[in-house]
């Protein structure tokens, strides 16, 4: 059953590994310091390959592997900027993500957390939540949640980015 898609919901369907990658590219690079992209969704989803394109288009190219056993990440541009990549998979609690000061990072980069269902209650409600499902093989549904005026207006611009429409 598909969602209900609501006027700040965005819902992109993907058939592949590297349109998944693409769309995090366009994504990536409409990111400025303290915005906050958390993706939910079951193994095989696509998190990290959306993480990857992300990166990508923020302008860092340094190599994007998932932190599941360091917690976080973080990728750096040319100019010195910080992108900082967090998986909550292991994490149990939200005093955990809390300890990770993650306040800290947001102000000095964008944040993007894999898992963040796992510590919702320890993040801002000002962010941009995506929730990532596998359908098939090469196909995945990315749904797209803004929740605050600056995810609103990320998320029309990555529509347009996407799909070329407002």
């Amino acid at each position: 059953m598909s969602p209900i898609l609501r006027s700040n919901t965005l819902e992109i369907i993907s058939k592949s590994a590297e349109q998944t990658r693409r769309v995090g590219m366009r994504l990536g690079a409409l990111l400025r310091v303290g915005d906050l992209i958390c993706l939910e969704g079951e193994l095989g989803a696509g998190k990290t390959t959306f993480v990857k394109g992300v990166v990508a288009g923020w302008g860092s190219y340094d190599a994007v592997s998932s932190p599941t056993f360091v917690l976080v990440n973080v990728y750096r541009r040319v100019d010195g900027g910080k992108i900082y990549h967090l998986d909550a998979y292991r994490l149990e609690k939200d005093w955990e993500a809390v300890e990770l000061d993650l306040d800290m990072m947001l102000s000095e980069g964008p944040m993007i957390i894999e898992w963040a269902d796992h510590i919702r209650g320890a993040l801002s409600e000002n962010r941009l939540w995506i929730n990532m499902h596998w359908i098939a093989e090469q196909q995945r549904d990315l749904i797209l949640s803004a929740h605050g005026k600056r995810y609103l207006a990320l998320l029309s611009e990555t529509r347009t980015r996407v799909y070329g429409v407002r």
